[in-house]
C-alpha cells in the first residue's frame, strides 16, 4: 500500500509541465511494487512510461532532458518485462529503429484485442485461449514472442508448438531462436537466469539452462512423432498454430474427425496438470478443432475464444498500423468483392471475418429457401405453430409460427431462446397469444409434456382458444429432418429481414445445418420438421362420387 501511495504522488508530480525527475524517481518504487503486485506495478509503469514519452516530445530541443525521459521509460519497461507481456514486447525491440519494430507499430490494435487475453492466459485467469484474426496481421509472430516470454519465465518447463506441416513448425522454431539469440533483441537482459543452452534443427528443439529429456521448446507438426517424444509441463504451454491447412482440408468431414482425434491423442494428452493451451488459426469450418473445443466448453469461464474480424461493425478496417503497415478498408473491400464474385464468400467469412460457415452439405442454404417481405393480403386460412421444447441445458426452445395461405406457410414470428425454462415459457405463451395461434404441437419428450400443459393453461387464461397437442417422438431426428427438408424448402416462406434477435439466431441455425459434420444446434430444423408434420396431418381428404360397379 505504501508503494502505491508513493506512486500516486509521483504520478501527480509527473503531470507538471517540463518535469523529468518524477519518472526517474518512479523506477525503484515500481520495482518494489511489481514484486508485491505485478498487475498494479505494471499499470503504474504503463501510465508513467507513456507520459514520459509524451514529455520527450514536449521537451523538443532540450536534448539532455529528453534523453533522461527516454531512459526512464526504458527503465520502467525493464522493471515490468518479466511479468507484463506488453512491456516485454516493447523492451525487446527498444534498440531497433521504430519503423523496423514488429510490435510497437501494431500495438494500438494488438494490445487491446489480443495482448490483454494473452496476459490473462499467462496469469492463469484462463487456462485456454483461441484467437482468430485475418491473414498477415502479425498473430503468429506475436505468439512467438509470447512463447519465448513464457520460456524465459519458466525455463525448465517444457512447451510444445504444433501446426499442420513441418514447414510451418520449422519456421516457428527459427523465429523463436532469433528472438532468443539475436543481438537485435534483449532476451538475455530480461531473463539472465534463463541462458540459452542448446538447439536441434533436426528435432526442432530449444533448451534453456540445461539439457533435459523434454526441452524448453519442441516444435513438431501434428503428423510428426509426438507420443513419448514431447511433453507440456505444468508451467508450460501447448501452442497450436493453424492445425487446419486450408479450405480443401476443412470441407472433408472425415479429415476433420481424424484431425480432432489426433489433437486429443497426440497433443492434448501430452499436457501435464496445470499446463495452458493456446490456439491460433483460420476458422475454416465450424467443426474444426477450435469449434469442437468451444462446443464442449460452452459457458466455461476458463475457456476464452477471441475473433477479431477484418472489418468492424461500420465496415472499417481494424488492422491499420503505423508506418503504412497493415491493411486499409479499401484493401479488405476489394478482397471481399473478389472472393464473393468467385463464389467463395465462405472463404471471406472464414479467413477475414472469423466466422466459419459450413462449406459443404448444407441442407437449408439460404439460396434454397423462399423469402417474403409482406404477408399476402386477406385473412390467413389459419395460424399454427410447433415447439421443440427444452429442459435445463444448452439447447434452444424453438417455436416457429406459420400463417397458412393455401399450401404456403409464412414463418411470421417465432421464439428461439436457450434461457432458463421459467424465462422462456412466458415468451412462448406471449408469442402464441400475439399471433392468435389456433393449433400448436409440442414435443412431449423429457419435460415437453409438462411444458405443453403449462403453456396451454396460460394461453387460455389469456383468452386464447388454442388446441395444444403433444407428440412423443421415437424416430431418428436426422432422418426425419432430411425426409422433411424438401417440403420445408417448397412450402415455407421466411422473412427477408429478420425482425428480432430470435429470428436471426433461428435462421443462422437453420441455414448452417449440415449433413457432413457435427451440428452444434439442430433445434431450428427440428422444429421446422415438426411444423411440416403438423401441417400435413391437417390435409383434408378429397371425396369424389363414382358410378357404382354392377
Amino acid at each position: 500500500m505504501l508503494n502505491e501511495t508513493t506512486l500516486d504522488a509521483i504520478c501527480s508530480a509527473a503531470l507538471a509541465p517540463g518535469s523529468v525527475e518524477p519518472f526517474e524517481d518512479a523506477v525503484p518504487v515500481v520495482r518494489a511494487l511489481v514484486a508485491e503486485d505485478p498487475a498494479a506495478g505494471s499499470a503504474y509503469a504503463r501510465f508513467l512510461r507513456e507520459l514520459a514519452m509524451d514529455r520527450t516530445v514536449e521537451l523538443g530541443t532540450e536534448v539532455g532532458l529528453a534523453e533522461r525521459c527516454v531512459d526512464a521509460a526504458e527503465a520502467l519497461l525493464f522493471e515490468c518485462a518479466r511479468v507484463d507481456f506488453d512491456s516485454y514486447c516493447l523492451y525487446m525491440e527498444w534498440r531497433r529503429r521504430p519503423e523496423k519494430r514488429f510490435y510497437q507499430p501494431r500495438r494500438s490494435v494488438l494490445y487491446p484485442k489480443v495482448v490483454v487475453h494473452l496476459q490473462d492466459l499467462a496469469d492463469r485467469r484462463i487456462s485456454f485461449l483461441a484467437i482468430s484474426l485475418p491473414p498477415r496481421v502479425g498473430k503468429s509472430t506475436l505468439c512467438i514472442f509470447f512463447l519465448t516470454w513464457l520460456m524465459g519465465r519458466s525455463p525448465l518447463s517444457a512447451n510444445l508448438m504444433s501446426g499442420h506441416s513441418d514447414k510451418l513448425t520449422k519456421g516457428f522454431h527459427q523465429e523463436a531462436l532469433d528472438i532468443i539469440l539475436s543481438e537485435e533483441y534483449r532476451f538475455g537482459e530480461v531473463f539472465p537466469d534463463a541462458p540459452f543452452f542448446d538447439k536441434s534443427y533436426a528435432d526442432e528443439t530449444i533448451s534453456l539452462v540445461r539439457k533435459s529429456r523434454f526441452p524448453t521448446l519442441t516444435c513438431r507438426s501434428i503428423d510428426g512423432t509426438l507420443t513419448g517424444a514431447v511433453e507440456v509441463g505444468g508451467d508450460g504451454l501447448l501452442y497450436c498454430d493453424d492445425l487446419v491447412s486450408d479450405r480443401e482440408e476443412a470441407i472433408n468431414a472425415d479429415r476433420m474427425d481424424k484431425l480432432y482425434a489426433a489433437y486429443l491423442n497426440q497433443l492434448k494428452d501430452r499436457k501435464l496438470d496445470g499446463a495452458r493451451e493456446l490456439h491460433v488459426g483460420t476458422r475454416w469450418a465450424p467443426n474444426d478443432v477450435i469449434g469442437r473445443i468451444a462446443e464442449d466448453h460452452e459457458g466455461d469461464p476458463a475457456y476464452r475464444f477471441v475473433a477479431v474480424p477484418a472489418l468492424d461493425g461500420s465496415g472499417e478496417s481494424q488492422f491499420r498500423y503505423d508506418y503504412g503497415l497493415g491493411f486499409s478498408t479499401a484493401y479488405y473491400e476489394d478482397m471481399r468483392r473478389a472472393l464473393v464474385s468467385a463464389g467463395e464468400g465462405d472463404s471471406w467469412e472464414a479467413k477475414y471475418m472469423g466466422a466459419p460457415e459450413w462449406i459443404g452439405g448444407l441442407m437449408f442454404s439460404a439460396d434454397q429457401l423462399r423469402f417474403y417481405s409482406e404477408l399476402p393480403g386477406g385473412e390467413p386460412d389459419g395460424v399454427i405453430a410447433a415447439c421443440d421444447t427444452k429442459d435445463r441445458g444448452k439447447d434452444y426452445e424453438c417455436l416457429p409460427v406459420a400463417y397458412v395461405y393455401g399450401d404456403r406457410y409464412y414463418i411470421h414470428d417465432l421464439v428461439c431462446d436457450n434461457g432458463l425454462p421459467e424465462e422462456v415459457e412466458p415468451r412462448v405463451v406471449e408469442c402464441l397469444v400475439r399471433n392468435g395461434v389456433g393449433l400448436a404441437r409440442f414435443e412431449s419428450n423429457s419435460a415437453g409434456g409438462r411444458v405443453a400443459d403449462d403453456v396451454a393453461k396460460a394461453c387460455r387464461e389469456r383468452g386464447l382458444s388454442i388446441d395444444v397437442r403433444k407428440k412423443y417422438s421415437t424416430d431418428n431426428k436426422e432422418t426425419r429432418i432430411l425426409t422433411d427438408s424438401m417440403w420445408i424448402k417448397e412450402h415455407c416462406y421466411f422473412r427477408s429481414e429478420y425482425p428480432t434477435r430470435d429470428y436471426e439466431v433461428f435462421m443462422r441455425m437453420l441455414t448452417h445445418y449440415t449433413t457432413e459434420g457435427r451440428n452444434k444446434h439442430d433445434d431450428a430444423p427440428d422444429s421446422m420438421s415438426m411444423l411440416k408434420r403438423l401441417a400435413t396431418s391437417m390435409a383434408r381428404a378429397k371425396v369424389e362420387a363414382v358410378r357404382r360397379l354392377a
